[in-house]
């Protein structure tokens, strides 16, 4: 497997990927991680960080990085017995989240390899589990016979077997290797070695349940450098992964006390069984020509190391609702906040506000609110009601309304609840098409000349000063057309006809106002001011200069900016402060907008979380949808 460059990791900032990426890494590999958790400090730059809730993520997404080999880590469990409930959380994240991952993966094209962290839980536990201790272990090999004992192990024999029905039509594409893991432990692990050395660390007494059990301890290192080396080598199949060297409960206690000498151990009565387990090695040591290195003695050292210089893990985000602003009936939007929300945590709820009770997003969101009119008066009242519905972001969607939640935006982060907007001042500039004409031209930024009254011999282009760009709009008129035409509106602005290719460009910026993706896409049919298809294209000129302008403009959160291109260079026309009606399309693109907006509302970094453009293009037909709704009482 030499031909291997790009790796996708799940679950890549648990105990055993945080040893394997910066290993990957070294080796010279590409590396793509998704985790619920956000990224380890210690990663190396270059790696590709996707957080989030994987039950979620796109074949698109993970196109877009095109891997040649998935290590699947992602994995839940409970310590000993499982609790009545861990039934939701074993199926959410065990067995749906595998089928899931592999359900966008198997067809990608650039897949050549797929190694999935087993465990030898699948084992009959008759084999190794007994009423009394056991002078040496029961060592297990690949072909024993198996009957999970518990739902994690259960979990992990599932996809064994999907995996193994994948073979049976894939096999041509990409092979696939499941090592079964003996008794892991490691740094920043809720390992029972882990926790005894935090509980010593702050001077308490540590509890031994059956000294005499004898476990097959395998350190996160060797994990993951075994598994590394899985995915190097042609070994298809299972395969036991362990050291082959079990050693006792005892054994840890008396390795332990070595570095706390006043070590305080209680020995309790449990009515577990005695355990007696061991991994054969040998299929292991002839496929791979290596074992594992570590043993207890290096390997707590290491941990007790770790567990004393680990600085405090940074404030957790705090989840909440998503109110979506004057939803009205922007559906695509409302799935596509839904769909980034449940990236996050999947018990976030997106609830749909207007003031019209018969807002077609209601039918779609998880929840209505009908909203009073946004004006100083209601602020007071909008709070409440956010509380009352556990809401801590507000995403406002229309251009009337910005500029109210841009100037309240500080007295509700007072509260706790982040406004997804742009700043006053940068809103007013670019709600106002004077004022971010005459911007552009004092800032020397390519935007089309704007006055009063027509400049020149023409044809012009007459708008309203304010509002939507397509309202009271006059095209290709003569100087006294456009007059006679500018007469009828309310604040008439003129413009040069401007010809060329009309594109939108769709971005996202930070709290700093620095771009962090973009996407440049055609405006093949326009309908009303807005994109009835629209296809996306590359232009690496053309996306520096959009770059440039935007974070001029200090604007953050999604945004969308109209331009013509002309002899291959930008001709602004307008610039709207939000999300656009066709800028789903830059999403199915890779421009994780509402992710990103999101996770910074939340508390989360933005910094980390890479922009990964889907290969080729996309191309979206903005078509009626129905939606049926069943019940007797309708």
């Amino acid at each position: 497997m030499s031909n291997i460059r790009k790796v996708f990791v799940s679950g890549g900032a648990g105990v055993i990927g945080r040893e394997m990426i910066p290993k990957l890494v070294a080796r010279g590999f590409e590396v793509m991680v998704g985790d619920l958790k956000p990224r380890p400090e210690h990663f190396p730059s270059s790696v590709h960080y996707r957080q989030g809730d994987l039950n979620h993520i796109t074949e698109g997404e993970l196109a877009a990085f095109a891997p040649d080999c998935f290590i699947h880590l992602a994995a839940t469990f409970e310590r000993s017995t499982e609790t009545y409930g861990f039934w939701e959380e074993n199926f959410w994240h065990n067995v749906r989240l595998s089928h899931h991952l592999m359900t966008v993966t198997k067809d990608l094209p650039s897949l050549k390899r797929v190694v999935f962290a087993s465990s030898y839980l699948i084992y009959d536990q008759a084999l190794y589990q007994f009423d009394v201790a056991q002078e040496k272990p029961r060592t297990l090999n690949e072909s024993d016979p198996i009957l999970p004992r518990n739902l994690t192990g259960m979990a992990k024999l599932a996809h064994e077997i999907e995996l193994r029905f994948l073979d049976g039509f894939r096999a041509e594409a990409f092979t696939t290797a499941c090592a079964r893991i003996y008794r892991g432990y490691g740094c920043n692990s809720r390992d029972v070695i882990s926790r005894w050395i935090r509980m010593l660390l702050a001077g308490e007494k540590i509890t031994v349940y059956r000294p005499e059990g004898l476990f097959d301890y395998i350190y996160a290192k060797d994990t993951a450098e075994g598994l590394i080396r899985l995915a190097l080598s042609d070994v298809r199949g299972i395969i036991n992964l362990g050291t082959g060297r079990s050693r006792r409960v005892a054994d840890v206690v008396e390795v332990l006390r070595q570095h706390f000498p006043k070590l305080e151990a209680e020995t309790a009565e449990a009515d577990i069984p005695f355990e007696a387990s061991g991994a054969d090695t040998s299929a292991w040591q002839k496929a791979i020509g290596w074992l594992p290195d570590y043993d207890l003695e290096h390997a707590i050292p290491e941990m007790i190391a770790f567990e004393k210089t680990k600085k405090a893990a940074p404030p957790a985000p705090v989840y909440g609702n998503v109110l979506v602003t004057s939803a009205s009936k922007k559906v695509p939007l409302v799935r596509a906040l839904q769909t980034a929300a449940k990236k996050l945590k999947p018990e976030i709820k997106v609830i749909a506000g207007d003031m019209n009770e018969a807002a077609l997003t209601r039918y779609v969101a998880d929840d209505f609110w009908r909203l009073p009119r946004t004006d100083a008066a209601a602020v007071e009242s909008l709070i409440a009601g956010c509380k009352e519905r556990g809401i801590k972001a507000i995403l406002p969607t229309r251009d009337g309304e910005l500029h109210f939640w841009a100037e309240q935006k500080a007295r509700f982060a007072a509260e706790g609840i982040a406004v997804l907007v742009s700043p006053a001042a940068s809103i007013t500039r670019c709600l106002d098409k004077l004022a971010f004409a005459r911007f552009g031209l004092e800032k020397g930024l390519p935007f089309i000349p704007t006055f009063e009254a027509p400049q020149g011999d023409g044809p012009f282009v007459v708008k309203e000063r304010f509002g939507a760009g397509s309202r009271g709009l006059g095209l290709n008129l003569s100087k006294d057309a456009a007059l006679a035409h500018g007469a009828k509106l309310e604040a008439p602005i003129y413009q040069p006809q401007i010809r060329g290719r009309e594109i939108s460009i769709d971005a996202w910026l930070d709290q700093a106002h620095k771009v962090k993706g973009l996407v440049l896409r055609g405006r093949d049919s326009v309908v009303d001011g807005e994109s009835q298809i629209t296809t996306t294209f590359r232009d690496a000129g053309l996306e520096k200069a959009a770059a440039t302008i935007l974070e001029a403009l200090e604007l953050s959160g999604p945004v969308v900016m109209q331009a013509f291109v002309v002899d291959g260079k930008l001709a602004v026309i307008e610039c709207n402060p939000r999300f656009g009606g066709a800028s789903t399309t830059s999403i199915a693109a890779g421009l994780d907008s509402f992710t990103w907006s999101l996770t910074e509302a939340f508390g989360g970094g933005v910094a980390a979380l890479s922009f990964d453009r889907v290969p080729g293009e996309v191309r979206q037909i903005r078509v009626p949808g129905d939606i049926y709704v069943f019940g007797p009482d309708l």
